[in-house]
């Protein structure tokens, strides 16, 4: 993601992520047509769905708009540290708002990544709050998610089209402004910001199907490469600063 949101840095984040939930829309769309499960509109009859999903497609919304920005400004490395960051928050929510146990490891994990996140802070005088916001703004969605018993294409379809509430209309203001980067052309700028909903959906397709194929004990490991890609681009490839500094901070959530 990092490396295609890069060929999209002359386009305003506002108008990826607009761009990015209309067409991550069509693209499930026509997924669940195909796979006879076009009936997923009738889960917005139930109040309790409608709003947990409102909820969970805000905070998606959330963190994908923070998630191209910080990529565009040069904040790749925290970018990750916050998805390093994620699981505890997710802990530490189950542990605040659905009550459950906290053991003394997952307690002992949870304080080792606020040392990383305290040091980072101590040490640059500045909170990473790039990082903070990727991590809870997630955190907050799988929260949600929880609360609606549905699949993630089903899911993404509905995200998307509460959100698209907003996307639309925006899409047609800058368009009628003239300040839009999309237009109906075949101009490699529209082509990836149309590519963005595959982007989105294909990934979540197969994390899917992969998570019924492997035990889960080894999805959650799996899980942490994804960061660790995202690290190693900002560092090698996009060379972005990583001292001795991170170096202890990520250290501290590697532990973790």
């Amino acid at each position: 993601l990092p490396l295609f949101w890069k060929l999209l840095s002359a386009v305003e984040s506002t108008q990826i992520l607009a761009c990015r939930i209309v067409f991550s829309l069509a693209f499930v769309w026509i997924i669940l047509a195909m796979r006879g499960k076009a009936q997923w509109w009738k889960l917005l009859g139930d109040r309790k769905n409608r709003t947990a999903l409102a909820l969970s497609a805000c905070f998606i919304a959330l963190n994908w708009g923070m998630y191209i920005w910080a990529v565009n400004s040069d904040h790749i490395v925290q970018t990750s540290l916050g998805y390093y960051i994620n699981p505890l928050v997710s802990v530490l929510l189950g542990v605040i708002v659905l009550k459950e146990r906290l053991s003394m490891w997952q307690l002992i994990a949870f304080l080792l990544a606020a040392a990383g996140v305290f040091s980072l802070t101590v040490q640059y005088g500045a909170f990473p709050w790039v990082a903070i916001v990727l991590a809870v703004t997630f955190g907050l969605y799988g929260l949600f998610k929880k609360m609606v018993n549905i699949g993630s294409i089903t899911g993404l379809t509905l995200e998307t089209l509460l959100t698209c509430t907003f996307a639309v209309p925006y899409i047609a203001y800058v368009i009628h402004t003239g300040s839009s980067s999309f237009g109906f052309s075949l101009a490699p700028v529209n082509l990836l910001l149309m590519g963005a909903g595959a982007v989105t959906a294909i990934p979540l397709v197969l994390f899917a199907a992969g998570t019924k194929l492997l035990p889960l004990v080894a999805v959650g490991f799996l899980q942490y490469i994804s960061p660790t890609i995202t690290l190693l681009l900002g560092v090698m490839v996009y060379h972005e600063p990583f001292t001795r500094g991170h170096l202890l901070s990520f250290g501290f959530i590697w532990v973790g």
